[in-house]
């Protein structure tokens, strides 16, 4: 019989493009652990690619809201009854309540992964009636969890001023792969990432009919028709492009022969605010600039290699103005490139991945 350790890590999304979530369990798999990643299967879902660890989607009827989180819960539930597992993680609040009644019912380790402060994001602070419900998981599930681990040392704290929850910090960083960077053709910016409330497309937009450069934006969510609304109201339809998800070997080919690209998020929500986006990283791994917000982490980081050119808000005109930087001041350019490279040297998942090594090697034999 295998000794194998059994790790389930559960995600409500799409597995395809989910890079967090690949590095993590390609790195638990090369050290012999047995992982399975679930996740969701949607109609536009592609074909899985094989990987070194397992891979599950779950069907559901409903696609968004409540009834979409009520039926995949219950289907995640009893998909892992019928498991046998060692440890199982729950990535934010989609999946918390499943995997802590799985945990007693069979008493093995649970895990909770906050990739985010799930209910201080804009989609859900801006909502009473939703924000109180999400509010009431957190509060009963996250201290119900011994071990957790979350992405930077400020949102640490803040779980930890919350629930008293000493969490690990595992940031989300690419892996450093070889990189020439290539001649641009053509000078495009970039937003990589979730289309969703709360990242400035309401300004973005706006600000690309002053500026010199299109725009292609690589990604889907929650705010993908109101931002194709925005693309015709202001008649950016040649300007601006929609590529929708890309898969991560296509969309490394995007970034790196994107001039520069662009990381905003609204102070709406203590998320946003308290943020680590991962095209941050993305971005500097591929040798490009960026227009980015000066939120605090961001800043940290851009105090020690200075890799964008940051803006206090999202206003057009504050927008505006940084990406003409990017685009006309050549020195400057050149120099925030040459940061990005020395940075991707110390900020990159095979440094990472020790602290992520070292926890469930922790938590196993406790």
């Amino acid at each position: 019989m295998s000794s194998r350790k059994k790790i389930f890590f559960t995600v409500t999304n799409d597995l395809s493009f989910d890079q967090r979530m690949i590095r993590i369990c390609t790195t638990m798999a090369a050290q012999n652990y047995e992982v399975v990643l679930v996740g969701r299967k949607m109609k536009q879902s592609i074909k899985l690619t094989e990987r070194t660890f397992s891979q599950k989607r779950l069907c559901c009827i409903f696609n968004k809201g409540f009834l979409f989180y009520g039926e995949y819960n219950i289907r995640l539930f009893l998909f892992l009854l019928l498991q046998k597992a060692d440890i199982i993680c729950a990535i934010d609040l989609d999946t918390i309540m499943p995997c802590y009644f799985i945990s007693r019912i069979k008493k093995i380790i649970r895990v909770y992964d906050a990739h985010e402060l799930f209910c201080e994001m804009k989609e859900v602070v801006t909502r009473p009636l939703i924000y109180k419900c999400w509010k009431a998981i957190e509060k009963y599930f996250v201290p119900e969890y011994k071990y957790g681990y979350t992405v930077n040392s400020l949102l640490a704290k803040e779980f930890f001023n919350m629930y008293a929850s000493g969490y690990a910090v595992i940031c989300n960083l690419p892996v450093m792969l070889p990189l020439l960077i290539p001649q641009k053709k053509e000078r495009y910016f970039l937003y990589q990432g979730a289309v969703n409330e709360g990242r400035s497309f309401e300004t973005l937009i706006p600000a690309m009919k002053h500026t010199d450069a299109k725009l292609i934006i690589c990604g889907e969510g929650n705010f993908m028709r109101q931002a194709r609304q925005l693309v015709k109201d202001n008649d950016l339809q040649e300007k601006i492009t929609f590529k929708g998800k890309i898969i991560p070997e296509m969309l490394r080919h995007y970034t790196i022969h994107a001039w520069a690209g662009i990381t905003l998020f609204e102070n709406t929500g203590l998320s946003n605010y308290l943020s680590l986006g991962n095209r941050f990283f993305d971005y500097l791994h591929a040798g490009i600039p960026q227009l980015c917000v000066g939120y605090p982490l961001y800043k940290e980081i851009n105090e020690q290699f200075e890799v964008a050119v940051t803006i206090s808000d999202c206003t057009v005109d504050e927008i505006v103005h940084g990406l003409k930087i990017l685009l006309n001041d050549e020195g400057r350019y050149g120099k925030l490139q040459q940061n990005c490279l020395a940075a991707r040297e110390v900020y990159n998942w095979q440094e990472e991945e020790k602290k992520l090594v070292a926890f469930y090697r922790a938590i196993l034999i406790k």
